[in-house]
C-alpha cells in the first residue's frame, strides 16, 4: 500500500510520445518548449526538447498534461495508441485505478491483478462494459487491451 492506496507495479506499456506531432502541436499553439513546461508544471524546456527529439519520453500522465494545455486529443501525440495494454488505458483516461474500479464496480485488488495480466480468461462481458464506460472505450477495445496484458504463465 502507497499512501492508502493499492500501488500497480508490475509494468505496462506507457504511451509512447510522437516527436514530430509534439512539436507540431506545440507550434500549433504558439508555445517555445519552456512555455509548455512551464504550464505542464515541469521546470525548464530542456525535458521537452529530448522529448521533441526523440531522447526521451514524458510519462502517460504528462502526456495527458501536454494535451490539455495543447488543446489537442492525447491520442494525437502518441506513437500506436492503439496497442495499449489495460492500465495504458486507464492511465491515458486521467483515472487512477481507485477510481476506475470504483466506477467500473470492481474491487481495486482486482482491477490490479487485471493490470498485472494476472488472469486465466477474460472477464464477464457485464465487466468489460463497465471498463469500456468509465475509460470511454468499445467492448472490442478493452477486449484487446486484455489480450496485450496478458502475461505468460
Amino acid at each position: 500500500m502507497v499512501g492508502g492506496s493499492l500501488a500497480v507495479r508490475c509494468g505496462g506499456v506507457e504511451p509512447a510520445v510522437d516527436p514530430d506531432a509534439l512539436r507540431r502541436a506545440r507550434q500549433a499553439a504558439g508555445l517555445t518548449q519552456h512555455e509548455l513546461a512551464r504550464r505542464i508544471g515541469i521546470a525548464g524546456g530542456e525535458r521537452v526538447s529530448q522529448w521533441e527529439r526523440g531522447v526521451a519520453a514524458p510519462r502517460a500522465v504528462t502526456i495527458r498534461k501536454v494535451a490539455r494545455v495543447l488543446r489537442v486529443p492525447a491520442p494525437s501525440l502518441m506513437t500506436n495508441p492503439g496497442d495499449l495494454d489495460l492500465r495504458g488505458l486507464r492511465v491515458l483516461s486521467g483515472l487512477t485505478a481507485r477510481e476506475v474500479a470504483e466506477r467500473a464496480n470492481v474491487s481495486l485488488p482486482t482491477l490490479s491483478r487485471w493490470e498485472c495480466g494476472r488472469f486465466a480468461r477474460l472477464p464477464r462481458r457485464e465487466r468489460l462494459e463497465a471498463l469500456g464506460r468509465v475509460l470511454h472505450r468499445s467492448v472490442g477495445e478493452v477486449e484487446e487491451a486484455f489480450t496485450r496484458t496478458r502475461r505468460p504463465g
